[in-house]
């Protein structure tokens, strides 16, 4: 027995589609400065879009703003289908560093240069990224920032908040202040600090999107995904893909990429079957990492 992982997930006023598409690798290297290959962008985002692709991530700090731009020449204008995903809260210095940007002014800012360089008049959905700790979620209020968010949202800017590299401490911190629709955090086979927080987010209705679901800068590596790719005629990160999708079904994807070839293997994604042993097999890994 196992199960397939089509399917779609409500994400503000939109159900989108499991898989969707990050543009973080748009941008050039270390996620800063223009890609070297501007056109294999502009192709990549468009062969998405032709595929399916309902729910595209990005964000401003993204380049700074280079992402964005890409989007809006190869994109726009926007399906109506199509539920572009933003964040908010960092930003970028001249050496490419990512710095914190959680002030009422910064958060202001960045919405409006969100909004110009995808050329919009309204933000589908816009995710605070707490920035406590850059990488993996710290602890620390985020509440000021999330009601400088809020007042955009009621000045008609933005239609969803979500938040982003958050404790379930700041979780709960923020159910207080503003309706969100999603959370997007670390988490894929191996590290599981979230397992909670997912199965509390679904019974609510709440989107999740994993970041580094495959490890981030370095890689998963493990015989047990080498064995279950065979098993299922898939490769290893596509395995480590579908656990996430049969993990919850609250669970959406956004696997980047700037090559053709390796969107489709993505998007292939969907339509895994793990087979129950293999699932298991999977959810064990955690406990040897």
């Amino acid at each position: 027995m196992g199960i397939e992982n089509t399917g779609y997930y409500q994400l503000g006023e939109r159900k989108v589609k499991r898989v969707g598409y990050g543009a973080m690798q748009l941008a050039g290297p270390g996620v800063f400065g223009p890609p070297k290959d501007r056109n294999a962008a502009i192709a990549v985002l468009r062969a998405a879009i032709e595929a399916g692709v309902d729910h595209i991530d990005t964000s401003d700090f993204y380049g700074p703003h280079v992402t964005n731009q890409i989007i809006r020449e190869a994109l726009h204008p926007y399906t109506d289908d199509l539920t572009i995903v933003t964040k908010i809260g960092a930003r970028r210095d001249d050496k490419g560093d990512w710095l914190p940007a959680p002030s009422k002014a910064e958060l202001t800012q960045a919405v409006h240069d969100n909004l110009r360089n995808l050329g919009l008049d309204v933000l589908d959905v816009v995710n605070f990224r707490s920035m406590h700790n850059v990488v993996g979620a710290g602890e620390g209020s985020i509440a000021e920032s999330l009601e400088a968010v809020a007042e955009l949202q009621q000045q008609g800017l933005i239609r969803h908040i979500g938040i982003s590299n958050v404790t379930a401490t700041q979780v709960a911190e923020a159910r207080s202040i503003v309706k969100f629709v999603c959370v997007q955090n670390l988490y894929n086979v191996v590290t599981r600090t979230d397992d909670a927080m997912i199965d509390e987010l679904a019974n609510d209705g709440i989107a999740f999107v994993p970041f580094f679901p495959l490890g981030g800068w370095t890689p998963l590596q493990s015989s047990v995904l080498s064995d279950v790719a065979e098993e299922v005629e898939a490769t290893p990160m596509q395995v480590a893909q579908a656990w996430l999708l049969r993990r919850s079904p609250n669970v959406l994807l956004i696997p980047g990429t700037s090559q053709v070839k390796h969107l489709h293997q993505n998007l292939e994604v969907a339509h895994i079957v793990l087979p129950d042993t293999a699932f298991e097999k999977l959810n064990a890994l955690a406990d040897s990492f």
